[in-house]
């Protein structure tokens, strides 16, 4: 188990930094919108708790897309203005706000299911618009590679370690911690500006249908199945909305053209 706290997130960020250089953008987009990173935390905290407090983090993780969405709101209205280090910092604010707000509610799925909806809605309509950008690649270094790897691992070994402390709601409203879009947000500002921050960040909206069924998925196969099912299940029904989401974005664009 202490083998997979340190290489599973880590491996998974691994494949979608260099996915990018492998098979194109359009695999390496493809893949940040799966649920990389709160995949196998929850996937451990089941592990090692049961089923039940799987559940229970499983249905947090889901409402804590509303959590995700006020991050992408505070930096996405910041980076036209301040430098990405001050936009963390906001959009972070915001974050924990967010979560705090959400541990408050009920653990049950029709409470969960109503705060991610919104936060798609939310998302669709108040993040800022910016015309698509097309940016050169940028070189990503072995150092860059490395630090990506490593706050993977640190989070997941801080959420599991201290998972029986944090209790069910916390371990998931941690488990999606945007780790992977301040990566994303900051690395992008620095590059090629707030512009394409913003595209990113609305592009990011579209991965919210493939975890929300992913967390769905679970909290309903996890009391009736065993741990290793229920999340084969719940990250091929992830990659077939992942799939269907990409594709009707695609096909909207192509008929307004």
């Amino acid at each position: 188990m202490l083998i997979l706290k340190f290489t599973l997130v880590p491996l998974f960020l691994l494949i979608i930094s260099m996915s990018g250089k492998w098979w194109g953008p359009t695999v390496a987009g493809w893949l940040s919108g799966l649920p990389v990173v709160a995949g196998p935390i929850l996937f451990l905290l089941a592990a090692t708790h049961g089923h039940k407090f799987g559940v229970q983090a499983a249905t947090l993780s889901l409402s804590a897309i509303l959590a995700s969405e006020a991050f992408n709101f505070a930096y996405a209205w910041s980076c036209r203005s301040v430098d990405w280090p001050l936009c963390v910092a906001k959009g972070l604010g915001a974050w924990l706000i967010a979560a705090i707000a959400l541990a408050m509610l009920p653990t049950t799925p029709v409470y969960a299911m109503i705060a991610a909806i919104f936060a798609v809605a939310f998302g669709q309509t108040f993040l800022p618009r910016s015309a698509p950008i097309m940016a050169r690649s940028a070189v990503l270094t072995r150092t860059n590679l490395a630090g990506r790897m490593i706050a993977g691992a640190a989070l997941t070994v801080f959420i599991t370690a201290l998972s029986s402390l944090l209790g069910a709601k916390w371990s998931g409203l941690l488990a999606v911690f945007p780790l992977l879009g301040i990566i994303l947000a900051a690395s992008s500002h620095r590059l090629h500006g707030p512009e394409f921050v913003i595209s990113l960040l609305r592009g990011m909206v579209l991965g919210r249908f493939s975890f929300a069924a992913f967390c769905l998925c679970l909290i309903f196969a996890l009391p009736k199945q065993t741990i290793g099912v229920a999340f084969a299940e719940a990250s091929a029904l992830a990659i077939v909305i992942q799939g269907v989401t990409m594709r009707l974005t695609r096909d909207t664009r192509e008929i307004r053209r």
